[in-house]
């Protein structure tokens, strides 16, 4: 588990509410505890083959704002112009997003499926509850923006669709 997917972890909770998360792997273990003053403190402990070492990362509040002041860098001004015609199908809840109802079955959309209102876009899960997200517009689905298995954050863009 890399830094980045750290503190998306981190960010994930602070925004799910929860008061401490742990996670255990192999070869990490993680705690999350927010306050009640919402400061939040991660402790990252890796045990390597012959003993154990411990390493405390900062809190939250100063990694954050690296990866977006990093977002806006990443995109240039043309695609932002050619997506004003779009529109941009956004997250209603924080959770985790699944483009399949289930790991055998195929995705509910992929680029250039036509929808129409009402249809399943995908699956967001909150809290072990399976919310699917249905179009509110219908049209043709130009960009997937979000991965599967991804954490999205509530008003977070997931697709654009073209409704003409």
């Amino acid at each position: 588990m890399d830094l980045k997917e750290i503190q998306n972890l981190i960010k994930f909770v602070a925004k799910s509410g929860a008061s401490e998360v742990k996670l255990e792997m192999d070869d990490i273990k993680i705690t999350i505890k927010t306050g009640s003053e919402d400061k939040e403190t991660t402790y990252v402990q890796h045990i390597p083959m012959g003993g154990q070492m411990q390493q405390q990362l900062p809190a939250v509040p100063q990694q954050a704002p690296t990866p977006a002041a990093e977002a806006p860098a990443n995109e240039s001004a043309a695609p932002a112009e050619d997506n004003s015609k779009y529109i941009t199908v956004k997250s209603p809840i924080i959770g985790t997003l699944y483009r399949k109802p289930s790991p055998d079955k195929p995705v509910f959309v992929e680029v250039g499926d036509t929808i129409k209102e009402g249809d399943v876009l995908c699956i967001i899960e909150a809290m072990k509850l399976f919310n699917e997200i249905e179009s509110e517009v219908s049209g043709k689905i130009v960009k997937v923006l979000v991965d599967d298995s991804s954490p999205v954050e509530f008003d977070q863009p997931l697709f654009l669709v073209d409704p003409s």
